[in-house]
Formats: C-alpha cells, sequence, structure tokens
C-alpha cells in the first residue's frame, strides 16, 4: 500500500498566540495522525491570521498547491482551524469534491461521506455563529469603553498607554512636539510637506522610533482625540474623553480650516512691518512696501494719485514725534492706577468663572432640548449627530476656559505694566524691534495716513484717557473675558522687557 502525501497546516489568529504553545500542540497532533493513518507530511504550512475573514495568503496557497497536484491531501488539526467562515469552507469543500482527502486530526470525520460531511458542516456553521456572536459581544465592549471616555485602541503619537480601563497620558516628549505641530501649522506659514519635515528634525518619530510617513502625519493634524474627542470615522459618531488635551477645540477648528481651504493665506513676497498700517488719505487704499536702494518706500499704487510715498525710517520719525506728546506726568500716574483699580474690582476670577458656568448650564440644556428633539422625530439623525459635535465643542472650550482661568496671570500685575508702558510709551517704542514697534503702533495708532506728502497720525482715546479706554474697549458689561484685559496683556506681552 503506497503512503499517501498531505499538507500540514496550523493556524492561529493572532502573531501572540503563535509565540506560545499552540502552534507547537497542532504540529505534533497532525504528526501523531499522519504516523497512525500512513501519511505522509511533505510541506508545512504556517498561518497567524484569523479565519473569520476572507484573504488569508497561506490558506490561499495551500489550495493552489492542492488543486495543482503538488500533494494528495491536507491534515489540519480543527475544523475552526481550516476556516471560520461560509466562503472558505466552501473551497474547503470543493478540494472533497475534487478527490483531494481533507483530514482533521481532532475530529474523526470521513468526509467522503454523506454522515461525516453533514458533522463537519455542522461543526463549520457552529464556528461562524461563534465568531459572529464574540464580534456582537467586543463591538459591546467597546462601546461601553466609548461611552466611559476611554478607547480602547493603541495610544495616538503624543501619548502614552496606561493599561486596560484607565486613560491615555500626554507623553512628555513627543506630547510637546505634537502640540508644536498643530501651532504652527496654524499660522499658515508652514506647507503640509515643510511642516513634517521641520517636526522630524525636531525629533517627532512613531513608536518605533521610525521617522514620521505623510499618511501618520496626515492623519495626526485631523485626529480631533487631541483636543479631547474621541471620534469613530467608520460609524461618524464622536465621544467626550476623559484624557487631557493637548491643544484647545479653536486651534483644531484653525488647523482644519487651513487644510479644507477655507482660510486663504495671501503670500507675501516681502513681509514689511508697517504694511496695512498706512492708508492713502486721497484714494484710501493700503500704501505697499517696496524695497529700493537699500531702504523701504511705502507708495500708493493707484494710478494719477497725488500721494507718491514714505521711506520707513522718516515715517518712524515722525510717529515718535507725535508719541512724544503723551508723556504721563508723575501727577497722572496716582490718578491713572486709582481708575485702574477701581475698574479691576469688578474683574475678579469668581466673575469670570460665573459666567463661563452660566454658558456650560446652557450648553447642557441645549443639548437635553437636541435629545429631546431625536426622540420626538423632530430632527434626523444625521442632523442631530452634526449639532451633537458642535454643542460639544463649545462645552469643551467653556470648559478649557474654566481650567485656564486660574493659570492666567492676575490682572493686577498685567495692569501695573500697562500702567508703566503708558507712563513712557515712547521710551517702549525706542527699546523695540521693527516687528514689536509695528505691533504697538496697531495697538496705540487708530488712523495713520499719507495725503500728498503730508502725514497725518491719530492715536487711540487710551493714551489719552484711561477712563475713556474703559468705556471704549469694554463693551457689554457681562463677557467671560473683557476686551479691555485683551488688548492691556498685548502691549505687555510685546513689550514686556
Amino acid at each position: 500500500m503506497s503512503t499517501k502525501t498531505c499538507f500540514g497546516y496550523t493556524r492561529v489568529s493572532t502573531v501572540k498566540q503563535g509565540e506560545g504553545v499552540s502552534l507547537e500542540a497542532q504540529h505534533e497532533a497532525i504528526s501523531a495522525f499522519a504516523a497512525r493513518n500512513n501519511l505522509q507530511i511533505t510541506r508545512w504550512f504556517e498561518e497567524k491570521e484569523t479565519a473569520a475573514k476572507r484573504g488569508r495568503p497561506i490558506f490561499d496557497a495551500v489550495v493552489k498547491a492542492l488543486q495543482a497536484g503538488d500533494a494528495d491531501g491536507l491534515i489540519v488539526h480543527k475544523i475552526d482551524r481550516s476556516a471560520r467562515n461560509f466562503s472558505d469552507w466552501a473551497r474547503v469543500g470543493e478540494l472533497v469534491d475534487s478527490g483531494i482527502d481533507v483530514h482533521f486530526a481532532h475530529e474523526s470525520l470521513d468526509l467522503r461521506s454523506r454522515g461525516g460531511r453533514l458533522t463537519a458542516d455542522i461543526q463549520a456553521v457552529i464556528a461562524a455563529d461563534y465568531v459572529r456572536n464574540l464580534r456582537e459581544e467586543c463591538k459591546k465592549g467597546v462601546d461601553g469603553r466609548l461611552k466611559q471616555g476611554l478607547t480602547p485602541w493603541a495610544a495616538p503619537i503624543g501619548y502614552l498607554d496606561q493599561g486596560r480601563g484607565k486613560a491615555k497620558v500626554p507623553d512628555p516628549i513627543r506630547g510637546p512636539l505634537v502640540r508644536q505641530a498643530f501651532e504652527l501649522y496654524a499660522t499658515g506659514r508652514y506647507s503640509f510637506q515643510g511642516l513634517r519635515l521641520e517636526l522630524q528634525r525636531r525629533g517627532l518619530k512613531t513608536r518605533n522610533g521610525r521617522p514620521i510617513t505623510k499618511g501618520c502625519f496626515e492623519n495626526m493634524l485631523s485626529n480631533p482625540f487631541y483636543y479631547g474627542v474621541i471620534y469613530l470615522k467608520r460609524t461618524g459618531r464622536s465621544y467626550p474623553g476623559i484624557h487631557e488635551p493637548l491643544i484647545s477645540s479653536a486651534l483644531f477648528k484653525r488647523v482644519m480650516d487651513i487644510r479644507n481651504g477655507k482660510h486663504i493665506k495671501k503670500e507675501t513676497l516681502h513681509n514689511h512691518p508697517y504694511r496695512k498700517l498706512i492708508t492713502c488719505g486721497l484714494c484710501q487704499r493700503s500704501l505697499i512696501g517696496e524695497r529700493q536702494k537699500g531702504h523701504v518706500y511705502y507708495r500708493c499704487h493707484t494710478r494719477d494719485c497725488a500721494t507718491t510715498g514714505i521711506r520707513q525710517d522718516r515715517f518712524e520719525e515722525a510717529v515718535a514725534v507725535e508719541l512724544q506728546r503723551w508723556q504721563l506726568r508723575p501727577s497722572d500716574q496716582k490718578r491713572y492706577a486709582a481708575k485702574m483699580q477701581q475698574w479691576l474690582r469688578k474683574q475678579t476670577p469668581e466673575v469670570d468663572k460665573k459666567a463661563i458656568e452660566l454658558q456650560l448650564a446652557n450648553v447642557a440644556a441645549r443639548q437635553d432640548q437636541l435629545t429631546d428633539a431625536l426622540l420626538d422625530q423632530l430632527i434626523d439623525k444625521a442632523t442631530f449627530l452634526d449639532r451633537k459635535d458642535r454643542l460639544q465643542a463649545e462645552r469643551e472650550a467653556c470648559e478649557t476656559a474654566l481650567r485656564e482661568i486660574d493659570k492666567t496671570p492676575r490682572h493686577e500685575v498685567v495692569a501695573q505694566k500697562y500702567l508703566e508702558l503708558t507712563k513712557n510709551v515712547v521710551l517702549s517704542h525706542g527699546l523695540a524691534n521693527q516687528a514689536q514697534k509695528a505691533e504697538l503702533l496697531r495697538i496705540v495708532l487708530s488712523n495713520c495716513t499719507l495725503a500728498g506728502k503730508t502725514l497725518c497720525v491719530e492715536t487711540q482715546k487710551w493714551l489719552s484717557e484711561v477712563e475713556e479706554t474703559l468705556f471704549t474697549l469694554c463693551g457689554a458689561p457681562v463677557r467671560d473675558r473683557t476686551r479691555t484685559i485683551d488688548v492691556i496683556e498685548q502691549v505687555v506681552e510685546a513689550f514686556d522687557f
């Protein structure tokens, strides 16, 4: 009696399982079955891939080799090792129908008999049902984690895993680099490829220590996980995460607007410091900066306009002369400081917190109303999900502002520096570099025109009277953050020497 040749096929669902004893146990069982039944194993096939889905490359190679007549049969440990989906089980049946022997070392079944084939089919159906049930249970577990604000998948770049059932935490090394990536891209000064190379130069790498690829970088800049939201692209649903955000929702939105082309930045060949600051008094157009013979000139480009232009250094001299008029006398310092303190007493953190808390309560009420509208079928599910995401983003912005209140510098310190600057704004202008001078003038000047050769400079009211500043800049009395302190901090941050 001649010995028949067979292939030996072993399979585990994951690479991790392959590191254990599963493959070795299957190998021993198949070898013992072959020895008992006078079968010769001519070749072994080992696969680390789930049988629940189609397209296993090793299994496909086994089928092709058997159909080509390279062996008389196939030995598998158990039925569920060969297939757990009906498509691949049908291919096993085609092998049997074509005269190829298929053996299962664990089950003594004769697939050439009606009873053996029926028993094998039933076990294959049970294996497929087991996979479907397991998939549903896994989905329930994943959905439960998502509702808790946790993500069951590996942490994205910039975060670290802390184990099952725990929130991701910022990576102390790569987290700041990810934040820089969003902040730099939001400036509009970097191309996508240029920013990727810049972050790579700064040390941003994947978890495996490899350079970050284009696709990985694209996914990173479009992942809302970084501002605290877990988004499932497959279902389109979003869940609020309990992990610490690396960026704000406003910064993420600006990055997405730039990527989607909603933010259009005009590129300029020369970014002169006073561009768009000086207007023509005759045609009301902005003067354009040009570099000629070592000097920068701001000229009106309207045809036949009588305004010629002004050289940058002479413009700075004229502005410095105008600022000389606003030197505060020592006698005014105490009066201005008293008025500032009177205003500051109304700007306590408790007032800011109360305003934000009221806004949060309003958002929560709107979320409840939105859910009621969905239950009452007043809106469809797509509209519900869209508005839910917008409300969630608004809620997270309020929560971020609430957390940042205690981190911001005390208004009294900022106001004191502000008074020092108004005391000698000319000194501040003289010590600043050109970029700082331009920023100061945009805050100080309300209007700057050149008509013909005559330069007219008008300053903001806050230089003449702090009381008028408060009235002009505060706006409505109920705000989470007044415009006055924003303007004051702009001056202080630009000129904190």
